[in-house]
């Protein structure tokens, strides 16, 4: 009697010992490897659009701001303020060169208005890198802005500040996790399109730039202070029926030291094939055009 009460307890005690194992991964087919194991949620492996590559600016509006140097005084379209007005007034080319500030035209505020090639890559799974040969800058969009924000306060102020970066995934809203990455289907929608059809795709990339310098929004002195708030949008286009792929990037320039209203630009780009063109060139602004005088 003893001998069979023990044998249940035992055969009790590996039933439940069982039921608590994690259940074993299925074998794989005679003959066939194991399935790789998916890659860790990074910014990188759920970016929704992919924005790396060699880009050539198609500058085709706004072509006597960004490809020559303007008169002083010469701030049409930009909404600036009594204060913007007197501070670009007073533009001097000669003395910023002389001041080591040859960059002011560089700095984030108006880099990607520059007549110059952009080259992109991720520094690592969690940086998009951008470095810009007009100018030599480079700039670096950490998604990891929440772990890095001590960091931020206490560096030192640069040309293009620091830029926190995040995925705007297709679908509008979306559940993520502490870090910030997408989990699960977007909430509200249970992952699938308005009407029931498969899930949205694609999306877009948003940075705010903070703890730059002051600058210029263009050649000629047209300022934007340190505080002003500064977002971009970028956006992946195409391919066109051409088989071009452009890149779309909408810059908002918010500076009540200088601006009545926000200053907003888009700016377009159109992916090459290589680096081949790519031509890094120092900070230099050429004087700007002389005016004819009226007859």
């Amino acid at each position: 009697m003893r001998l069979r009460m023990a044998f249940a307890v035992a055969l009790a005690a590996g039933v439940v010992a069982a039921a608590q194992q994690p259940p074993a991964a299925p074998a794989a087919p005679a003959g066939q490897a194991p399935a790789a194991p998916a890659p860790p949620r990074t910014p990188r492996t759920i970016a929704p659009i992919d924005i790396t590559g060699y880009w050539v600016p198609l500058i085709t509006e706004d072509w006597r701001w960004r490809m020559l140097t303007p008169p002083k005084g010469d701030y049409a379209s930009v909404p600036i303020n009594d204060e913007g007005r007197r501070v670009a007034d007073s533009w001097n080319l000669s003395k910023d060169e002389a001041g080591g500030l040859a960059c002011k035209p560089y700095g984030i505020g108006n880099i990607m208005r520059m007549p110059g090639r952009l080259h992109i890559t991720w520094a690592d799974d969690a940086t998009l890198k951008l470095e810009f040969d007009a100018g030599t800058q480079t700039r670096l969009l950490h998604f990891d802005a929440k772990a890095s924000a001590a960091r931020e306060k206490t560096a030192p102020k640069t040309w293009q500040g620091y830029s926190a970066a995040e995925w705007e995934i297709a679908g509008q809203s979306v559940n993520v996790d502490r870090n910030g990455i997408p989990i699960g289907p977007p909430a509200g929608r249970g992952g699938r399109g308005a009407r029931g059809g498969p899930p949205p795709v694609g999306g877009s990339l948003r940075v705010v730039t903070t703890n730059f310098r002051e600058g210029y929004l263009r050649k000629n002195g047209v300022p934007y202070s340190e505080n002003a708030s500064i977002t971009e949008y970028f956006d992946k286009v195409g391919p066109e029926p051409n088989g071009d792929v452009m890149l779309l990037v909408r810059t908002v320039v918010d500076d009540p030291k200088y601006l009545q209203v926000p200053f907003i630009t888009s700016t377009h780009f159109k992916l090459e094939k290589d680096g081949a063109k790519w031509n890094p060139s120092p900070c230099k602004i050429d004087p700007p055009v002389e005016v004819p005088a009226k007859q």
